[in-house]
């Protein structure tokens, strides 16, 4: 596969985040030799079916959040037959839907925070899990509108009316101590990263921003836990059927010492590519560059699968 279209930008809340994402990966692919068409998103997807016109031999989809990675221009890429990276319709799709992947994750034995699906409103009337909890959007990406109650906070109403996430909301117990991620290529788990944020969790802003976190690689925590993370990071991207790269990210509560509890909150199966991002720093830190990365991100493209 030599020509291969980059798809940035997009329409999604984390729209600046692809685009940073898409610039790294333009670069990248040129460095590897790879004849590199930019084609950045925008709200027009007939001039993005124009801009694949005639097809290129892959698709790099830097793409993030809805639209992105839900599965939508996995189904539109499929249709026009052009291979693309990362997971397919359905994997995304899943991903993407927090209820809907939380579901799978307990189907398979998979440790997940208790937590429920409420309708917005019920904020209102009360607490809908003892605090200190977490509302979190069901459908997006990057930490943008998750919220954290804690004791003696009197935000309900303030969260309801900024809401602008739909007409639900995933509300999950808090789990104290750390936050950890694990990059998975195909079936193999890269290492485990504790990330430090300089905010009170790791919100938008740590993950994007300049000295937002500071990342800990590999994580200083006992090598029982470390194993169950790497184990439970390719057992979900296997039970989500994800395909190429993913990052499954976890809570890790060791306040009462370690081996602590490994909670899985998510998989990402668009993982961030900025200069800032977790998995290209794990993919160096096992030897891998970055445009050897991306490479074999390309050649691993598939459609229709």
């Amino acid at each position: 596969m030599r020509r291969v279209a980059v798809l940035y930008g997009g329409i999604s809340a984390e729209r600046e985040v692809s685009l940073s994402s898409g610039r790294q990966v333009i670069s990248a692919l040129q460095d590897a030799g790879y004849d590199v068409l930019p084609v950045e998103v925008g709200a027009d997807l007939g001039a993005v079916i124009a801009a694949l016109t005639p097809r290129p031999d892959a698709v790099f989809n830097a793409l993030h959040g809805r639209f992105g990675e839900d599965g939508v221009i996995q189904g539109v890429l499929d249709w026009l037959d052009i291979p693309y990276t990362h997971s397919g319709v359905r994997a995304s799709a899943l991903a993407m839907d927090k209820a809907a992947s939380r579901a799978v994750f307990a189907s398979v034995g998979l440790p997940i925070a208790a937590g429920r699906v409420i309708d917005i409103g019920e904020l209102e009337d009360g607490d809908p899990l003892p605090r200190p909890y977490v509302v979190k959007p069901l459908n997006e990406g990057s930490s943008v509108g998750v919220e954290i109650l804690r004791e003696g906070e009197n935000r309900r109403h303030e969260i309801v009316c900024e809401w602008r996430f739909g007409p639900q909301a995933l509300v999950e117990e808090f789990i104290p101590g750390r936050e950890l991620t694990v990059g998975v290529l195909g079936s193999r788990a890269l290492t485990v990263t504790d990330i430090a944020a300089s905010h009170a969790f790791y919100d938008y802003d740590s993950k994007y921003a300049e000295g937002g976190s500071r990342h800990v690689v590999p994580a200083l925590i006992h090598p029982d836990s470390f194993t169950q993370a790497m184990d439970l990071a390719a057992a979900a991207h296997a039970a989500l059927g994800c395909r190429g790269a993913s990052r499954a990210d976890f809570r890790y509560d060791d306040t009462e010492g370690e081996p602590g509890r490994l909670v899985l909150l998510e998989v990402n199966t668009q993982p961030g590519l900025t200069p800032t991002s977790l998995l290209p720093e794990q993919a160096a830190f096992c030897g891998i560059t970055f445009p050897a990365l991306c490479a074999w991100m390309v050649e691993e493209a598939r459609c229709r699968g």
